[in-house]
């Protein structure tokens, strides 16, 4: 059988981004340097989860021991 995509929807990705309100989605989502979706549903767009991690762990803030206090 053939290789599982594992994909992700605008909920998914409010979620992974600690909770970010749909607007704060629909903002970053639609940004050029983000993932181009998979495929555009009557639900709405979905991306591969291996993209959209890739693209967080690009763009995370690095935590540094001030974060921390």
């Amino acid at each position: 059988m053939g290789k599982k995509l594992n994909l992700m929807g605008a909920h998914e990705i409010r979620v992974r981004l600690g909770g970010i309100s749909r607007q704060r989605a629909y903002q970053l989502t639609s940004r050029r340097d983000f993932p181009a979706p998979v495929a555009e549903l009557a639900m709405g767009n979905v991306w591969l989860a291996e993209d959209v991690e890739a693209w967080i762990k690009e763009r995370r803030r690095p935590v540094t021991s001030d974060d921390e206090e």
